[in-house]
């Protein structure tokens, strides 16, 4: 076990550190500090869903049997991950940073930091990317346990479905990076936005009735009956994965009918533009 996760350790952090240093050192970029750790940000994430869903889709295809079937690539890949949900929630702070910074809210460059600063950016930090800090702590405290120890080996093909749900990562970070640099309006982000908005819909929202489906058919029963032929508390950890889930596509879709809203037209209602 602790061979896959200090992989994981050394990837990802390094494979950011790499990135933000190319993009600052280059001399046909010699990009910003802030552009280069956003950038290089997305850049692992989207390396990580690509690796996830490859991953996932290897270990879902191999077990015929959606139960008792095993594939060596579910337990390693689990292990070796875990050490990305560490780094991305610092690497999400640095974004957070950096983006403060930007702003004008961290004091002049090289002057002294206003008294507590440091603290007020983590605050705002935790107070806007809450609900991603609370996904990224339960993955490794809970979600991580029970894959290795509770499952038991049983459930690969499962576990490789979750792992698919990283497919529409990649959409998403680099959705962020046109919005970072005002490209709202170009045709890449529109082609973007609706991929993204289809592949988080099957890849995270569809999934669940999915693989409530694929276990009905193994074990002989119709959609609606599987949670009543489940224990309890299956259907609550479901419960509890697909709510933010729904939440973040409820983001999506808003954002895509401003997105694909024609220019000229009425100004969205209060509800479309409440945060």
């Amino acid at each position: 076990m602790l061979t896959p996760m200090v992989a994981g350790g050394v990837v990802f952090p390094g494979l950011f550190l790499l990135s933000k240093n190319t993009l600052q050192r280059l001399p046909q970029l010699r990009w910003e500090e802030a552009d280069a750790v956003i950038v290089s940000a997305r850049l692992v994430s989207s390396v990580q869903a690509v690796m996830a869903s490859t991953a996932g889709y290897i270990v879902s295809t191999s077990c015929k049997h959606v139960i008792d079937d095993q594939h060596w690539l579910s337990s390693a890949y689990t292990q070796f991950a875990v050490p990305y949900f560490i780094y991305d929630i610092y690497a999400m702070f640095l974004c957070h940073w950096h983006k403060h910074q930007v702003k004008g809210h961290g004091g002049d460059e090289g002057g002294p930091r206003a008294p507590g600063s440091t603290w007020a950016v983590a605050r705002g930090y935790l107070h806007k990317e809450f609900l991603m800090v609370l996904h990224h702590a339960v993955m490794v405290l809970v979600c991580f346990p029970l894959s290795v120890v509770w499952r038991q080996g049983k459930g690969d093909f499962f576990l490789g479905c979750l792992l698919m749900a990283e497919v529409s990562t990649p959409f998403v970070c680099l959705g962020k990076i046109l919005i970072q640099y005002k490209q709202q309006h170009t045709l890449l982000h529109k082609v973007n936005g609706a991929l993204m908005l289809i592949s988080f819909l099957c890849c995270r929202v569809l999934l669940f009735p999915y693989l409530y489906w694929a276990y009905g058919r193994h074990a002989g029963l119709p959609l609606l009956a599987v949670p009543l032929a489940i224990p309890a508390h299956i259907n609550l950890g479901a419960a509890l994965l697909l709510a933010p889930q729904l939440y973040w596509f409820f983001l999506i879709c808003r954002g895509a009918c401003r997105l694909f809203r024609p220019r000229g037209s009425r100004p969205p209602s209060p509800c479309q533009t409440q945060e």
